[in-house]
């Protein structure tokens, strides 16, 4: 990730515009088209995206990943929450992947959001440093 793939304070009106948002960065990042980010709807009438402790992760269905151009995450933070289907999302990794390796990425995440300190500075933070520091321990041992 890099400083351009996070996005801190923003509001989104609901779901549907907290979508829109992921979408839009990950084409403003390159990583995909806008057919990919139009998939991000897709994906959640599948199956919501909510991943637990204020996260959601946004991605487009394996149809989709045709129109993807490069692996990329992004991070957006909702401090004043979204409702997600009844729970209440305040940031949103949205992951464009042409492989399985998203999954890897999912594993590393959970892992980070069962640290509830963690969470609590994800949802909360006010500094892309603290942010990319905190998602680079993704995998990494302590």
């Amino acid at each position: 990730m890099t400083p351009e793939s996070v996005r801190l304070g923003q509001r989104a009106t609901d779901k549907d515009d907290a979508i829109r948002q992921c979408g839009a960065l990950l084409v403003a990042l390159g990583a995909a088209s806008q057919e990919y980010a139009d998939a991000l709807f897709d994906r959640e009438k599948q199956v919501s995206t909510f991943l637990g402790e204020g996260v959601a992760i946004p991605h487009g269905t394996n149809e989709s990943r045709v129109h993807i151009k490069k692996t990329a995450l992004g991070f957006i933070q909702f401090p004043d929450g979204v409702d997600w289907a009844g729970n209440t999302v305040n940031v949103c990794i949205p992951i464009a992947s042409n492989s399985d390796e998203h999954v890897d990425i999912l594993a590393a995440l959970a892992e980070v959001l069962m640290d509830p300190e963690k969470a609590e500075k994800l949802r909360s933070s006010g500094s892309v440093d603290e942010v990319l520091g905190l998602l680079g321990s993704i995998g990494s041992e302590d």
